[in-house]
């Protein structure tokens, strides 16, 4: 046996051994059966959620709740917990005044190792608090049957100073790209976009504003460098000049990955966190504008050089209407446009779905909605959102204040909506709804029998048509109408698998 034929066993060898080799089935050529088998649909492995740091208002009042749906084939082992950034701690309001004399220790083995949130069981949320504005940004991983839908919500109560309000973010998983459209540089503003690392190496980012003339003037938002395990809130108006009311920012990660949202807080009209919209795409979705919205501001962008025109429609319960006085949309290629659509929703809850007039240009958008008048207005964002498609979750509903929307863009729709049982305890409930094409409607979604705590809401798409839905959070502080909207974008907790098999000869051909 010749050396070569030798080299090749011992490499086919250490391939099988080291990586379990495996090749697509291909289809036999030989007459047989040439249908190859569709991949399968199996429950992911592992899921990465960052939150940022939810404040630095001594006020603050931050309620974390982390959930899992339960998904079927996912086998009986897993884990999912929330850490402190750099390994502080939270210190969360347990009630043990055991963990409250530690308040402030910073190091220490034993309080970076401990989880501020640990998953018990699928179908269950848990629920901590935590007050002051020292609370990091936190890390979060699920594996094994906690992965598939994980969720976490982070909601902050601030009771006065400048983006006094509800701010509610749903912690989002690392990427390399994100578009906020919406955010501002104007006097009264002050936005940041906080950068969380889970990563053990640096990230680099490049951070990107543009304005209704282009792209703003920079040269301190390149290269921006976030250490490992960190939180990097970086302050908007420090990377441009100029006072803009309607920017897009552009976070682009070249080396690493982050998780990235705005932090939009206004001297008057309060605050809450402006999260990624969809991918630049022709056509899209702003679900759940609420009923009783005093003024409501769209703001899009184009990307690239290319001009977008846009077609606006509000999905209403009764059907599709046409804006008056804001039929139509023009983008300039590159820049951020705006419209003022005031009160569009006239009482009734709505949707806006904006559609190419003729040739589609893929366009990044978000809506910026006001409730309230005079001094007790509240400011909250709904960003473009992917479909529901086959699962998605949103956690911290609370007995009252909580809005399910959904809205049927296209055709007619059945979706399955289950409460889960509470944080503290009660019986999970399920209904079933039916929403017409080109609709919105606010589900009666009753909460969880004997519920006790919060509860998370899953929204399954049966039948019909994409469906895309929004969560909004009402609460009461003084005569300000607080309240927060969080989108529900598919969870995507199924990936699709290839069916593989061995094949060592491969290694011959």
């Amino acid at each position: 046996m010749n050396r070569q034929t030798l080299s090749l066993i011992a490499g086919a060898t250490a391939l099988a051994a080291v990586t379990g080799f495996a090749t697509l089935s291909a289809p036999d050529t030989s007459g047989g059966e040439t249908t190859a088998k569709a991949a399968a649909q199996l429950p992911v492995q592992r899921t990465s959620l960052l939150c940022p740091q939810p404040s630095t208002s001594d006020l603050a009042e931050t309620a974390y709740t982390a959930f899992t749906p339960v998904t079927e084939g996912t086998g009986g082992e897993g884990g999912a917990e929330l850490v402190a950034a750099g390994g502080g701690s939270t210190t969360p309001d347990t009630g043990d005044d055991g963990d409250k004399d530690d308040k402030g220790d910073k190091g220490g083995k034993d309080k970076a190792a401990k989880p501020v949130i640990e998953a018990k069981e699928p179908g269950k949320p848990v629920a901590d608090d935590t007050d002051g504005g020292d609370s990091p940004a936190l890390i979060g991983t699920a594996e094994g049957k906690f992965a598939p839908g994980w969720t976490v919500q982070e909601t902050t109560e601030v009771a006065a100073g400048t983006g006094r309000g509800l701010l509610g973010v749903s912690c989002t998983a690392p990427d390399t790209e994100f578009w906020f459209p919406g955010a501002s540089t104007a006097a009264g503003r002050t936005d940041y976009v906080h950068l969380v690392n889970p990563d053990d190496s640096a990230a680099v980012v490049d951070i990107e504003l543009f304005g209704k003339d282009g792209a703003l003037k920079s040269t301190v938002g390149d290269g921006i460098t976030v250490q490992p395990s960190s939180d990097e809130p970086v302050l908007l108006s420090t990377l441009a000049t100029a006072k803009e009311a309607d920017l897009t920012v552009h976070v682009n990660v070249r080396s690493g990955r982050v998780a990235a949202a705005v932090q939009a807080l206004d001297d008057k009209q309060g605050g809450d966190w402006l999260s990624a919209a969809a991918d630049p795409a022709g056509s899209l979705v702003l679900p759940g504008i609420p009923r009783d919205a005093t003024s409501v501001t769209l703001v899009a962008f184009a990307p690239g050089e290319t001009d977008a025109d846009l077609k606006l429609r509000l999905a209403s319960p009764n059907g599709p209407i046409t804006p008056a006085g804001n039929e139509t949309l023009h983008v300039k290629g590159g820049m951020t446009a705006t419209a003022d659509l005031g009160d569009i929703t006239r009482g009734e809850p709505g949707s806006l779905i904006l559609t190419p007039t003729d040739r589609a240009v893929p366009v990044v958008a978000a809506l910026r909605v006001v409730r309230g008048k005079g001094v007790a207005r509240e400011t909250a964002f709904i960003p473009a959102t992917r479909a529901v498609g086959a699962r998605a979750t949103v956690a911290d509903n609370r007995a009252k204040g909580t809005t399910l929307a959904l809205t049927a863009p296209t055709g007619a729709a059945k979706v399955k909506v289950t409460a889960s049982a509470g944080s503290g305890g009660g019986e999970a409930t399920t209904k079933t709804f039916t929403i017409k094409a080109g609709t919105t409607q606010n589900v009666e979604m009753p909460a969880p029998n004997g519920l006790k705590g919060t509860y998370a809401l899953t929204v399954e798409s049966t039948s019909g048509g994409p469906v895309h839905a929004s969560r909004t959070l009402e609460s009461k502080l003084d005569s300000v109408p607080a309240f927060t909207i969080q989108t529900l974008p598919d969870d995507r907790g199924m990936v699709a698998v290839p069916e593989a098999r061995q094949d060592l000869s491969i290694l011959q051909r």
